[in-house]
C-alpha cells in the first residue's frame, strides 16, 4: 500500500507540473489519448507481472506484439481467411509461444533471460519475413468491428447516450476488468498463492507439494496470451504496421510498469494496482516530455533515471524497515 501511495504521489506531481507547464495538457483529445495509451502499456504490464512474480522474465512481449499486429492483417486481407479465423489463429500463437517459453524453462532448465531474449529476435525474424517487410493496416472495413476496442465507451451497446462516456476510451474499461480478474486470481485462489510462494522461494514451494513446473508454465502462457490481446489492441490503435519496428522495447515498458508498480524482480511480491499505476507513471512521463518541449531523443534517458531511481528508493526503504525490524526484535530479545 505505501509503495502504490509513493508511485501515486509522483503521478501527481508530475501530472501537476506538466499542467503548469502546458495549457493544452488538459486538453480533452489529450486526457482521452493519455489515458487509452496509458491503459494499454498497464494491460501488457499486467501480463508480465505472472512471469515477473514466479521470478523469471519475458523479453520477447515486444516481438511477439509486432507478430500478432502482422500476422492478423496477412491472414485476413492477403490470404482471405475470415477475421474469426485470423482472430484464433493469432491467440493460439499466443498461447503456443507461452506454452514453449514454459516447457524450454521448465524442462530443459534454460534460463528464462536466454530462451525469452531468443523468442524476441525469432518471433520479429518471423513478422518481417511474412510480409516481406511490408507495411500492413487496419483501416480495411473488415476490422471495423474490432475498433469499437480502441474507440470510446460511448459506442458500447447501451452507452450512445451517456455523456461522459464519449471521454472515456474502452481500453481504461478493459484494463479495469482484466485488473480486477488479475488481482481476484493471484491474491484470493490456491493458484495465485502458488505463484506468489513460487517467487518467494522455488524450493520451499516445490517441497510444499505444489507443481512449480506447471505453475511457471502457466505464468508464461497467461503473459504470452495478454500480450498477444495487447498486440491486437495497440495494432487497431495505431492502424500502420512496420514489421521491423512495431513493438519494440515495449517489453521493457512493460516491465518498467511492474517494476515501478512493486514487482520485485526476484519474484513472490507484486499488485495489480500499482502495476496500472506504474503503467500510468510511464505513459505520462512520455506525454510531459513532449508537452513541455524536452527533446523527444532525451525521452529514453528521462524514462531510464525515473526507472532507476524508483528501484533505487524502493531497495533504500526496505533495506531501512528490515533495519528496523531487527532493532526492534533485539529489544524485545534484551528485555
Amino acid at each position: 500500500m505505501k509503495k502504490n501511495l509513493g508511485i501515486l504521489g509522483i503521478l501527481l506531481v508530475v501530472f501537476v507540473a506538466t499542467a503548469i507547464g502546458n495549457s493544452n495538457f488538459l486538453t480533452a483529445y489529450n486526457m482521452f489519448n493519455l489515458l487509452e495509451r496509458a491503459s494499454l502499456y498497464g494491460i501488457i504490464g499486467i501480463g508480465v507481472a505472472f512471469v515477473i512474480i514466479t521470478g523469471g522474465i519475458d523479453l520477447s512481449i515486444g516481438s511477439l506484439i509486432g507478430l500478432v499486429a502482422t500476422l492478423l492483417p496477412f491472414l485476413v486481407l492477403d490470404l482471405s481467411l475470415p477475421l474469426a479465423v485470423g482472430l484464433i489463429a493469432i491467440f493460439a500463437l499466443s498461447l503456443c509461444v507461452g506454452l514453449t517459453h514454459g516447457v524450454l524453462i521448465t524442462r530443459l532448465k534454460l534460463q528464462p533471460f536466454v530462451v525469452t531474449l531468443c523468442g524476441l529476435m525469432i518471433y520479429r525474424g518471423i513478422a518481417r519475413w511474412v510480409v516481406s517487410d511490408k507495411t500492413m493496416g487496419y483501416g480495411n472495413e473488415v476490422f471495423s468491428g474490432l475498433k469499437v476496442l480502441v474507440g470510446n465507451m460511448s459506442q458500447l451497446p447501451g452507452m450512445s447516450g451517456v455523456s461522459w462516456a464519449k471521454h472515456v476510451p474502452v481500453a481504461f474499461l478493459i484494463l479495469l476488468v482484466l485488473g480486477v480478474i488479475s488481482s481476484v486470481f493471484l491474491n484470493k485462489t490456491i493458484y495465485g498463492r502458488y505463484l506468489l510462494a513460487l517467487g518467494r522461494n522455488e524450493q520451499a514451494a516445490r517441497f510444499s507439494g505444489i507443481n512449480t513446473s506447471l505453475m511457471i508454465v502457466l505464468a508464461y502462457v497467461i503473459c504470452s496470451l495478454i500480450s498477444g490481446f495487447g498486440g491486437l489492441l495497440f495494432a487497431l490503435d495505431y492502424g500502420s504496421i512496420q514489421p521491423d519496428s512495431f513493438g519494440n522495447f515495449y517489453e521493457l515498458y512493460a516491465i518498467a510498469a511492474a517494476v515501478l508498480g512493486g514487482c520485485s524482480l526476484r519474484g513472490g511480491e507484486g499488485s495489480i494496482v500499482g502495476i496500472i499505476l506504474g503503467a500510468a507513471l510511464m505513459r505520462l512521463l512520455m506525454n510531459s516530455i513532449s508537452m513541455l518541449g524536452i527533446d523527444d531523443q532525451l525521452e529514453p534517458a528521462v524514462i531510464g533515471i525515473v526507472i532507476l531511481l524508483g528501484v533505487i528508493v524502493d531497495e533504500l526503504v526496505k533495506r531501512f524497515a528490515a533495519r528496523r525490524r531487527a532493532i526492534k526484535q533485539a529489544r524485545e530479545v534484551g528485555a
